[in-house]
């Protein structure tokens, strides 16, 4: 398995690489290009894509599929949030870049909470 850190060096944003790690390690086929415009905070600085892409990813594993369903993936999201924001204070981008995380950092610290989040 390639860690999504890998993918981000060769080109891929890092929701791009989330998903393609992801991918390739559960031998899903969720398309790559959900993940284009959520690279560097939404192209704004926003949402990490990074999370942004683990909490799509934790949709498409625990997700509902109608209304009448529990929605269990919202759980899910709420502790990746929380453990993003207690390891780095924040999940926004800009701010992230500004205290010194690096991308690879935060890119593979949201797929191993992911990993153990879905693990459960």
């Amino acid at each position: 398995m390639t860690e999504p850190s890998i993918y981000h060096s060769q080109g891929y944003n890092c929701a791009e690489a989330l998903i393609k790690s992801y991918n390739e390690e559960h031998n899903t086929d969720i398309p790559i290009s959900l993940g284009s415009g959520m690279g560097t905070g939404m192209a704004v600085g926003s949402l990490c894509g990074a999370v942004n892409a683990a909490a799509m990813i934790i949709g498409y594993v625990k997700g509902r599929e109608s209304n009448q369903d529990i929605n269990v993936a919202r759980a899910y999201s709420r502790e990746l949030m929380k453990n993003i924001r207690d390891n780095f204070d924040s999940e926004i981008c800009l701010e992230l870049k500004q205290n010194g995380v690096s991308c690879e950092e935060i890119i593979d610290h949201s797929y191993d909470i992911l990993k153990e989040l879905l693990s459960r």
